[in-house]
């Protein structure tokens, strides 16, 4: 397997994760339908879902698409999945600006680890965004090294 075959994967999965998973995750009574969430939260949530999904097949094709110029789509495949990914780290690292959370009581509750006497609480999508950007990177790296 070349590097940047491996690179094309790595994004591949980070596309298509942000593109189905939301359907699964989102389009559900802990959101889209959660009676507790004003209309037009609903609304903007399934919005959101219905745009990273045909993006996360565009950021694909543009990845596997035969053709001339596979360097140039590996770049806008990547700029786009990691807008997606910077729009959630500013949502995060803003939301006492807008008075946001990252979980809801009636959604699914944040991972608790115990350490001994100590407890840490977070939600699961900050790791797997930050994980996300991570591997997004070593994707970049990975391709450019092996073009």
């Amino acid at each position: 397997m070349t590097a940047s075959f491996a690179a094309k994967l790595m994004v591949s999965a980070i596309a298509a994760g942000q593109g189905v998973l939301p359907v699964f995750i989102d389009l559900n009574r802990t959101h889209a339908t959660n009676p507790l969430w004003t209309g037009h939260a609903r609304f903007h949530l399934v919005y959101q879902v219905f745009t990273l999904l045909p993006l996360g097949a565009v950021e694909v094709a543009l990845l596997w698409w035969p053709g001339p110029d596979s360097a140039a789509r590996f770049y806008l495949a990547v700029l786009l999945t990691a807008t997606s990914l910077a729009g959630f780290l500013l949502a995060a690292l803003t939301r006492k600006l807008y008075g946001g959370t990252l979980s809801d009581p009636n959604g699914y509750r944040p991972v608790r680890i115990h350490a001994g006497s100590r407890s840490v609480e977070f939600d699961l999508n900050l790791p797997v965004v930050a994980i996300a950007s991570v591997l997004l990177v070593a994707a970049v790296v990975l391709f450019w090294f092996g073009a």
